[in-house]
């Protein structure tokens, strides 16, 4: 059942691959054309190389990971934890004070980022046990009145001994600077 529950994890996980290419799309014209002809229309998709965003704490820059890895408009968000960067220990008070301090992390880094956690489309919730999902939820839906798509799943252990993990993906707006 552990190796279900990875295996599950790395799942909701995802591989992000972006390529630069041109796409052609044809449309005929033979509606309002009689001479038989197609109307060819060139139109360049966008898409940019992923940006890997170091860690704006001081005591995350030497961490094997990015905080944020930016592809185009789209922010894709290291799991946190409920870890006081200040003291570099998880809050006390259980799952709902690590809530808080979770989801307090994650809008620090989005804030960072020009962001805000009403730019959050997408969680991913991993909980030490299905048994606080309660618990965290009341803590939760005080951050997230936009109700952005969520999945949530229990592990046996997380890094820290932590009872939450949370990642986000947040979509910010393109500027033309």
């Amino acid at each position: 059942m552990n190796a279900f529950k990875i295996v599950l994890f790395f799942v909701f996980l995802g591989i992000v691959s972006c390529q630069n290419h041109d796409q052609q799309s044809h449309i005929d014209g033979s509606d309002d054309d009689d001479d038989g002809q197609s109307l060819v229309v060139n139109s360049e998709e966008e898409t940019s190389n992923p940006i890997f965003h170091p860690s704006h704490e001081p005591g995350r820059k030497d961490k094997p990971f990015s905080d944020v890895v930016q592809v185009g408009n789209t922010y894709y968000l290291t799991g946190q934890i409920g870890l006081n960067h200040t003291t570099g220990e998880l809050v006390e008070g259980g799952i709902k004070a690590e809530t808080k301090q979770t989801l307090e992390n994650i809008k620090a880094v989005l804030e960072h980022h020009g962001l805000s956690m009403a730019d959050v489309v997408k969680a991913t919730v991993i909980l030490d046990t299905i048994s606080d999902f309660s618990a965290f939820n009341e803590i939760y839906v005080m951050y997230f009145p936009q109700k952005p798509a969520r999945t949530t799943f229990a592990v046996e252990d997380l890094a820290r001994g932590a009872k939450i993990e949370i990642e986000v993906m947040a979509v910010g707006n393109i500027s033309d600077d």
